[in-house]
């Protein structure tokens, strides 16, 4: 199974948001899993509402810190944008960074811009990977599932 690492300097939200995104779309084909060069406290609250909006509960996620064997289990890192540069020296694969904008001290609005950004960017990864996954449309109205 893939695994795909998503690293941001405090993992407490673009990174997050690409974990749940990843792990609710790729259905157990593949996984993900995120952590951050200098973990916050806690997941940006604004962060966590806006992934409930989409049905997706970040609520008992907690930021991780990076570890080299992390960095080692993963066939891609992917650096959200906040400037890790250098950060997976260990690791075997080349990190892609997608330059995403961080939605610390956002308004919601910003917030939610940059989750369905980031929720694009995880599904076109998802097909270019080649799992035959499909990915599928997270519908707001249906209750909040846990991760």
């Amino acid at each position: 199974m893939k695994t795909i690492l998503f690293v941001c300097v405090h993992n407490s939200g673009r990174s997050q948001m690409a974990e749940a995104f990843f792990n609710r779309l790729a259905r157990g084909e593949a996984r993900a899993i995120s952590a951050g060069t200098d973990p916050a406290a806690a997941v940006d609250p604004t962060v966590v509402e806006a992934m409930k909006e989409v049905g997706i509960d970040i609520s008992d996620s907690r930021p991780k810190l990076l570890t080299p064997e992390m960095a080692e289990q993963a066939d891609r890192i992917v650096t959200m944008g906040c400037g890790v540069e250098g950060v997976c020296t260990a690791a075997s694969v080349e990190a892609e960074d997608w330059g995403l904008e961080d939605p610390k001290g956002k308004s919601p609005e910003r917030v939610r811009e940059i989750r369905d950004a980031i929720k694009a960017r995880v599904s076109e990864m998802l097909r270019e990977l080649g799992t035959e996954i499909q990915a599928r449309t997270i519908d707001p109205q249906k209750p909040t599932n846990r991760l």
